[in-house]
């Protein structure tokens, strides 16, 4: 009995061994458990959406700003307060883009009235958006070069964000 339970243990033990040879490493998890599936090189998945007035947006050539976010997040207020006061909105090499996660073009277009928001909005009421990019967590700020390349990819819950939005 005990000569069994010793070759099992030693069985299992280089079992795990050799399995780890074959394992890669995984990043740590963020500790809010956020996953981004997107990450710098790949290329963003959407190149045409639709804004809330019905009308295409195509991500054109030059620097694009896309920012997942939520009318009813106070981070996601900060953010979009932080990006209205910043030099980003008056650079006209850069394209910006955000996407209402769970978000209507109705509630969209309210939002833009009372918020001052003069770039795209797009409304993503299902998350079919949202769910190629990332799990969970908003605002989302996602910055892609003129080949809608990832350049880096950001969560904004903390105050100074746009401060970090870079191309280089």
């Amino acid at each position: 009995m005990i000569k069994r339970l010793a070759i099992a243990a030693l069985i299992t033990t280089l079992g795990s061994q050799l399995s780890a040879c074959n394992a890669t490493q995984q990043p740590a998890p963020h500790p809010k458990g956020y996953e981004t599936y997107i990450n710098p090189g790949d290329t963003f998945k959407h190149t045409q959406l639709t804004n809330i007035d019905g009308q295409p947006v195509m991500l054109t050539q030059g620097k694009k700003l896309v920012i997942l976010f939520a009318t009813w997040c106070s981070d996601s207020q900060r953010t979009l307060n932080e990006l209205k006061a910043s030099a980003l909105l008056t650079d006209p090499t850069l394209q910006v883009i955000a996407i209402g996660r769970e978000e209507d073009a109705d509630t969209l277009k309210a939002f833009r009235a009372s918020f001052g928001i003069d770039f795209q909005l797009v409304a993503d009421p299902n998350r079919a958006i949202y769910q190629h990019y990332a799990n969970k967590g908003i605002p989302r700020l996602i910055m892609l070069d003129e080949h809608n390349r990832v350049v880096n990819t950001l969560i904004g819950e903390q105050p100074g964000v746009i401060d970090q939005v870079r191309w280089q």
